[in-house]
């Protein structure tokens, strides 16, 4: 029987629901623009339906959304008091909080690792912990000259799960152009062995240095594949502590000078899924491309930010993305979203995504802590473009399912080395084909033959920019952040913890005590019946 959480007939509607201006929106749902008629996807819609920052444009011309839509949407967004809401998260009041339940209570200060450069934020909170990341920032400056001196290291391996891997990952991969010469990375992640196995098959251990993150010091894969590192150095007689460096918060277990030769700090008020731009992405990032792309990195995201506080929809563009993901999940009841870079140095960018907006925004429960009366997260999922086209795409396009997508694309590529084919050049080929996914997405194909017939009228919009550079990854990282934010504060849920992910914690642990019991002959002492039940099919193979 659940706790003491009001079902949703025994309490008020929640103010999402109740909003005057969602009772407007779900009216206007009843009968929106058909984008396949005739007349409706013109040129100048594609052409005025853009909004612009940070060296993005967003094109929504090819979603399902009029003016009237638009006022209604930013209207419920203002009735629901996110600009206030962001101002309190940058500024360093506590968000991560569910009323009237036990919860973590903190604050979600991710923008106070990049709030260096223009019009900081001037709030207690956020000065201070702004210090705190630049502090680390500095020390980091000096550990990357001392090794550069050193001349000892030019391989590393990073050692994280979850956020402490997705988010670094997928970074690394957009800027692997700029990789210094001679630098590798290496990254492990999974506790299945054949990660580690893979990974040490092709590491100079002598060269290399290994960066172990978690920030409560305790994760169990992150623990096991540290143990697995060390093992590795012990047995070619070379010292773990020259080698080992930690991320960790202050006072864990990994936060100790005798196991690491360096440790460098996050806080309890940056969720793990946000860290990229604090030391969890700074230390690799900084060590395979140098402090100066980082830098500019953190400089991107904070220009991001900045955006949050424009009333101009027009301008603000991870509050108008909200919004129509809002629009799109809520009131046309679509219950997944397609995250589509066509850049593939971006081909982890959307597993990262997932984190982000799932795990954030998966909840049942508002703020008030009461069983929420509208469906949550929307599933983000993604492959690159053109990939993807000779995949899933068919599923898109005449699936029985409507599947919005975002589209990401770049006007130039990272190296500059294309040739012209065929009378164009490979980057205006991938080009051609994003826009015309989005186009014939929207328009269909309205024919006789029910076998070629696409019904189109599926929406879509995408993000442009010149080129992917540590600027504009940086601005697209806060994009994502803020847009996950901004949904969350209209829905008035808890964007910041993730309770969802501990119970199948606490059930391994079960098992794995039983295990360990197992192998010390003394099963007697952890019994669980229901995991021994599947041990049991272990036995027989």
């Amino acid at each position: 029987m659940a706790p003491a959480v009001k079902e949703k007939s025994e309490h008020k509607i929640s103010s999402f629901q109740g909003n005057k201006y969602s009772k407007e929106l779900k009216l206007l749902a009843l009968n929106p623009i058909d984008l396949s008629k005739p007349g409706v996807l013109t040129p100048e819609r594609i052409a005025n339906c853009c909004a612009e920052a940070c060296g993005y444009s967003l094109l929504y011309g090819t979603e399902k959304i009029n003016d009237d839509v638009l006022s209604n949407l930013k209207s419920l967004a203002e009735e629901q008091r996110v600009f206030q809401k962001m101002e309190q998260m940058q500024d360093g009041e506590v968000v991560n909080f569910i009323e009237h339940t036990s919860s973590e209570n903190r604050k979600a200060l991710h923008t106070a690792t990049r709030d260096f450069f223009d019009s900081p934020r001037s709030a207690k909170n956020a000065k201070e912990a702004a210090s705190e990341a630049l502090k680390e920032i500095n020390k980091l400056k000096t550990f990357l000259a001392n090794i550069e001196k050193e001349n000892s290291f030019d391989e590393m391996v990073m050692i994280g799960i979850g956020g402490s891997d997705l988010g670094p990952r997928a970074h690394y991969y957009a800027l692997e152009y700029l990789l210094k010469p001679g630098r590798k990375i290496h990254f492990i992640s999974n506790v299945d062995p054949d990660d580690a196995a893979s990974v040490f098959k092709h590491v100079n251990l002598k060269r290399t240095l290994v960066v172990v993150i978690s920030k409560s010091g305790t994760t169990l894969e992150t623990e096991t594949n540290e143990e697995i590192a060390r093992a590795k150095f012990e047995a070619e007689n070379l010292n773990p502590h020259s080698h080992f460096i930690s991320i960790t918060m202050p006072n864990t277990p990994m936060d100790n000078k005798h196991r690491y030769r360096e440790t460098f700090y996050v806080w309890d008020w940056i969720g793990g899924r946000y860290s990229t731009t604090s030391m969890v992405g700074g230390v690799v990032l900084s060590f395979a491309f140098g402090f100066d792309v980082f830098w500019e990195l953190l400089r991107g995201a904070h220009d991001m930010d900045k955006t949050c506080f424009q009333q101009d929809l027009f301008t603000n563009l991870p509050l108008l993305a909200a919004l129509i993901e809002v629009w799109n999940h809520n009131f046309l009841h679509y219950p997944t979203t397609a995250i589509i870079p066509y850049s593939q140095p971006l081909h982890r960018f959307p597993a990262h995504l997932q984190q982000v907006g799932m795990e954030s925004n998966g909840k049942m429960i508002d703020k008030k802590g009461v069983l929420t009366d509208f469906e949550t997260g929307a599933i983000w999922w993604g492959e690159p473009g053109t990939n993807g086209q000779h995949s899933f795409f068919q599923l898109l396009h005449q699936g029985t399912s409507v599947i919005p997508v975002c589209f990401i694309g770049y006007k130039e590529s990272q190296l500059g080395e294309d040739l012209l084919v065929q009378g164009t050049f490979s980057q205006e080929k991938l080009l051609a084909n994003m826009f015309a996914q989005s186009l014939g997405l929207a328009l269909g194909n309205q024919t006789d033959n029910l076998n070629k017939f696409t019904p189109g009228n599926r929406p879509s919009h995408i993000l442009l920019a010149n080129r992917l550079t540590p600027y504009s990854l940086g601005a697209l990282l806060s994009f994502w952040e803020n847009k996950v934010d901004f949904i969350g504060f209209i829905w008035d849920i808890n964007s910041f913890d993730q309770e969802g992910v501990q119970l199948g914690k606490v059930l391994a642990n079960k098992i794995i005590n039983q295990l360990a019991c197992k192998h010390q002959g003394t099963q007697d002492k952890a019994s669980y019946p229901l995991g021994e039940a599947y041990l049991k099919h272990l036995d027989r193979l």
